[in-house]
């Protein structure tokens, strides 16, 4: 009996010690993921770096103590992507173990008015430094190497593979010999999951895909879905967002194209440059699917989509977009945190 309760008591205190390890966390792959605002405000973990926001003299002290870089996490207190990204990222012994090894975190808040002396030593409100990096969505990843270079951005909620690749890909200095969609794409062990066609949609324009703009506007803007197939991502896009009715009838103002972003298809861009899907997808460095790209009437870029979208964040770049918001302000954060959004 003695025996048995001493081994009783080492597989509860072993559970207890592994439990963080294998905590499920928050299933933001759900059609039905809400993605309002949160009633209770987002923590960092209390092990991000505790740092004035002087990017310089942290990538120093960051060297002297033998590390390979700095990340900066842009984040919100109540943004249900950073919680989804914090719990299912960090409550993971290997990955918490891999990235304080090699990197330093510090946390930016992107409605915040904490200064931030930039590399240049420049001084901004941290409001004002994350609409200058196009840090559009929370949360978003910025990894900067020992002599100050942003070699990686990623915008929006990161899956715990994503991460980890992420992490490698700078840790291991993969960066410096290839594009992080090349990485991804001949990584082992990358999730395959999803439809094995692309989704279908009343929406879609079909092809020739003859996009340009540039020598004569169009008559409302255009969206480009960059999608794949056996992509959970995309089916979740379209089984959500899309299936609902306000979102239809957003997208009615709008010319969709979907394209698949390893396929041979002829394009034609809203630049007027003839390409296929597959080079222009390489040539835009997208490395997620789906990725949601929109053009004004004559053909520039407003804003990319590159992570998990759901309702109310779609909905917010749409009203964005169609009451031209970037045509006043410098940004999608601006424009949200001028307009209370």
């Amino acid at each position: 009996m003695v025996y048995f309760s001493r081994q009783l008591f080492l597989f509860f205190s072993l559970l207890i010690v592994w439990l963080p390890a294998v905590a499920i966390g928050i299933d933001i792959t759900a059609p039905d993921f809400d993605d309002r605002p949160l009633a209770e405000p987002v923590e960092t973990p209390d092990w991000f770096f505790l740092s004035f926001l002087d990017i310089k003299e942290d990538l120093g002290e960051i060297k002297k103590a033998g590390k390979k870089g700095l990340i900066v996490y842009f984040g919100q207190k109540r943004c249900p992507y950073c919680k989804a990204f914090l719990e299912n990222n960090f409550n993971k012994r290997d990955v918490v173990y891999y990235t304080r090894k090699n990197f330093e975190i510090i946390a930016i808040d992107v409605r915040g008015t904490r200064l931030v002396t930039q590399i240049d030593g420049t001084v901004i409100p941290e409001n004002e430094f994350a609409e200058h990096l196009s840090a559009n969505f929370t949360p978003s990843l910025l990894f900067y190497d020992l002599a100050g270079n942003i070699i990686l951005k990623l915008v929006g909620y990161q899956s715990p593979y994503r991460f980890r690749a992420a992490l490698e890909f700078v840790a291991d200095a993969h960066y410096q010999k290839e594009s992080f969609r090349k990485y991804l794409a001949r990584g082992a062990g990358a999730p395959n999951e999803g439809k094995a066609t692309l989704n279908t949609a009343p929406f879609l324009s079909p092809p020739p895909y003859a996009l340009d703009r540039s020598r004569y506007p169009a008559q409302r803007p255009l969206l480009v879905l960059f999608e794949q197939k056996n992509c959970h991502s995309c089916d979740v896009l379209h089984a959500g967002p899309f299936s609902r009715r306000e979102t239809r009838n957003q997208l009615r103002a709008f010319d969709v194209v979907q394209l698949d972003m390893w396929s041979e298809a002829p394009v034609i861009t809203p630049t007027g440059k003839r390409t296929t899907a597959r080079e222009w997808a390489e040539r835009l460095q997208l490395n997620y699917a789906p990725t949601l790209i929109f053009y004004s009437e004559r053909g520039k870029e407003i804003i990319r989509v590159d992570s998990v979208i759901y309702f109310y964040r779609l909905r917010g770049v749409l009203d964005y977009i169609l009451t031209r918001g970037y045509e006043h302000f410098r940004g999608f954060q601006e424009w949200r945190r001028r307009l209370n959004r």
